[in-house]
């Protein structure tokens, strides 16, 4: 990617080579795609009350699982069962907020920086559903 598809060297004043862009697109989609396949097989974990309880998602937000500690909630118990729920929410939130963070790190400079900003927009990230 470090041939100038504009390169007015080539072709005179405002020269343009296809040839060179369309080389800087296909490696520039290589890349991007073997950045969504390391992120697929990442495992990120969040934690909530000291660990009680654990959240497991893959890179690209994909629950894999949930973790409870035996001993910290009772199964009979409406109150320790809802707190439970809130609880695995709060988890996979900090799981989230981790998966956000890695896939923007990860992705960033492919999604969006690589085109001028043409990859998408806001907090999404295109094709990953998040």
């Amino acid at each position: 990617m470090t041939e100038n598809p504009f390169g007015a060297e080539q072709f005179g004043q405002g020269g343009f080579d296809m040839n060179a862009l369309l080389q800087q697109a296909q490696q520039m989609q290589e890349q991007l795609m073997s950045a969504q396949a390391r992120l697929a097989e990442t495992e990120i974990e969040g934690t909530v009350a000291g660990g009680a309880i654990t959240v497991k998602l893959s890179g690209t937000g994909d629950l894999l699982g949930v973790d409870i500690t035996a001993g910290n909630f009772a199964g009979d118990d409406t109150d320790d069962l809802t707190d439970l729920g809130d609880l695995i929410v709060a988890a996979w939130r900090d799981a989230k907020a981790k998966v956000d963070a890695t896939a923007a790190e990860t992705l960033g400079p492919l999604a969006g920086g690589g085109m001028g900003g043409a990859g998408g927009g806001g907090d999404s990230l295109p094709g990953l559903g998040f």
